[in-house]
């Protein structure tokens, strides 16, 4: 017995000593990571609108703190301004699709959403050919990017140290695996966390984590368990937020090897959620996955001084404004009765 605890008091120690090397190299490393003349590449595959608005904020954080950042952007791209001055820098390559096609496709896009009632039996349906529609447009401009062989040669001779991309916009993965580089996932969500759950591996429980634009509460009763469940089952075995037979076979076809869309997805070295923690519903988190809800909340400046006073003389004008009102009023009415 005292042999065994001796032996538990040795490993337990040599464990600790372990740890404190461990801890000490990864301090080591995040020094030489953040002195001078360390900053690293980014190469960044934006979506439009607010996805761009959101991940902008970081790209911005970033060039400020010294790294070099690329984005791709394509000549349909419509909410990225190439013309105005900026630390980060744009690389665009053509494509065969104009920048008023693109920009009627997302709008369409947007207004069909928006137009979708929430019925239980059609609202996945309808969802469902919307997002046929954005896949094929998508997948058209990963093709024309990849076949662009003097700006993926570019792209190699740049030597990238990390990938940022955007889970709702297909292309960054292939790019992190044709590039061989990390890649780095910002996401706010996916129909049914179809891709959280099947790429991102995070286990939402039916039970009690309702399905994201389900409508349901985490207060369900029995039946809307089982609605929950149904989801659950549909956006599993038949939605598909991106049409994954054509874009597996063109990862396959690009690198040389069976693959598929989702196993690429699945190889992110970490995922950036744009929400707050106590604002989801509970569920286990794995080690790659962060919460950044407001990043994009910038501090509120203090107001001028003279804003005080403006608004003083305001009040006062309003106060004076009422009591001349509130006189006329009852002398019209005194006028009235007499």
């Amino acid at each position: 017995m005292a042999k065994g605890y001796s032996y538990f008091k040795e490993v337990l120690h040599m464990n600790m000593m372990s740890m404190k090397w461990l801890s000490l190299l990864l301090l080591l490393q995040l020094t030489c990571y953040f002195s001078s003349g360390s900053c690293g590449k980014v190469l960044v595959w934006p979506v439009e609108y607010s996805h761009w608005m959101n991940m902008k904020i970081i790209l911005d954080e970033l060039a400020m703190r010294g790294h070099e950042v690329t984005v791709l952007t394509s000549s349909a791209s419509i909410f990225i301004d190439l013309n105005k001055s900026s630390a980060i820098k744009f690389e665009n390559f053509s494509v065969s699709l104009t920048k008023d096609d693109f920009e009627n496709a997302l709008k369409h896009f947007v207004r069909k959403w928006t137009e979708l009632t929430n019925s239980f039996w059609t609202f996945p349906l309808l969802l469902q050919s919307l997002f046929e529609d954005y896949s094929d447009l998508t997948l058209t401009i990963c093709k024309e990017l990849v076949s662009n062989k003097k700006l993926m040669t570019k792209l190699h001779e740049s030597r990238f140290d990390v990938v940022l991309a955007d889970t709702v916009g297909p292309c960054g993965e292939l790019l992190a695996e044709i590039l061989k580089v990390p890649l780095v996932y910002s996401v706010r969500f996916t129909p049914g966390y179809s891709i959280e759950r099947k790429s991102g591996k995070l286990p939402y429980s039916p039970s009690y984590v309702p399905v994201i634009l389900s409508e349901l509460s985490d207060h369900m009763t029995f039946m809307e368990r089982v609605k929950n469940m149904i989801y659950v089952l549909y956006f599993d075995f038949y939605f598909q937020m991106l049409n994954e037979k054509k874009w597996d076979q063109f990862y396959s076809e690009v690198l040389g090897r069976p693959t598929t869309l989702l196993e690429t997805m699945e190889k992110a070295e970490f995922w950036l959620f744009r929400s707050y923690w106590d604002f989801e519903y509970p569920c286990p988190l794995l080690s790659n996955v962060e919460f950044i809800g407001g990043h994009h909340c910038k501090p509120a400046k203090p107001l001028p001084k003279v804003t005080y006073s403006y608004l003083l003389c305001f009040f006062n004008f309003a106060f004076s404004v009422g009591i001349i009102l509130h006189s006329l009023f009852i002398m019209f009415n005194i006028v009235k009765v007499t």
